[in-house]
């Protein structure tokens, strides 16, 4: 990935070297942050195309500085490393806006391999369907990594954006969480299918007048979920 800039956030020194020296091999630029307040303001200076936050750090923890990086409007590419094992916090990870995740220890190969298939899925939402979806109040610009809700542009992240564009794409018909892991993360994704609820319930936030009721992003109990115009429903 040639002149992409990465943004490695871990307290852990030998970790942050090991993954900068992997990661300079690879034709990255990178930049490294030790604590919460460090990686917030390197975020604003190096704008980096894609970060790697670990979640235990010293000032502000990873959860924190996601939650803020994404309050403040930031759609970068995020993947958490993390020790922790429990499957909840992965989740609560996912939810406030990271696109993936990696659990120490790690294989320093497979974490450079994992962050070039979040940029080329990043990428692609950008370059690869140059077109405008309408649905109902919705409307997704491609083009501008764009999504507008009656003319109001929420943020999403790269995944968020992704997922939400395959629904649109095919109005009313289902899929189950498989098949958008599958179309949106890559067959060869090691997570699993509750991740994508993760993912739903943080696009249902942005775009649901009531997300406990919604309208347009509807789940199928049983077998998965599907987008719909709630102007044309019964």
């Amino acid at each position: 990935m040639l002149n992409s800039v990465v943004l490695i956030v871990d307290d852990d020194e030998k970790i942050a070297d090991l993954l900068k020296a992997y990661f300079v091999r690879e034709n990255f630029t990178v930049v490294t942050a030790a604590d919460g307040p460090s990686a917030l303001v390197a975020l604003k200076k190096s704008k980096p195309d894609i970060i790697l936050l670990d979640l235990m750090l010293p000032g502000i923890d990873g959860f924190e500085v996601l939650k803020r990086m994404r309050k403040e409007g930031a759609s970068v590419p995020v993947i958490m490393l993390t020790a922790r094992g429990e499957e909840s916090d992965k989740l609560v990870g996912l939810e406030i806006g990271a696109d993936d995740y990696i659990s120490k220890p790690f294989s320093p190969k497979e974490v450079v391999a994992r962050a070039k298939a979040v940029l080329r899925r990043a990428k692609g939402a950008k370059e690869e369907k140059a077109d405008v979806i309408k649905i109902g109040k919705i409307t997704i610009d491609m083009n501008k990594h764009e999504l507008t809700k009656s003319g109001k542009a929420l943020e999403m992240t790269p995944i968020e954006l992704k997922i939400l564009e395959l629904l649109c794409r095919q109005p009313g018909h289902v899929l189950s969480r498989l098949q958008i892991i599958e179309k949106v993360q890559g067959y060869d994704f090691e997570g699993y299918e509750r991740t994508v609820d993760a993912h739903i319930k943080n696009i249902r936030k942005k775009i649901e007048d009531d997300q406990k009721k919604p309208k347009y992003l509807l789940t199928v109990f049983g077998v998965g979920y599907k987008f719909v115009n709630p102007q044309e429903k019964d």
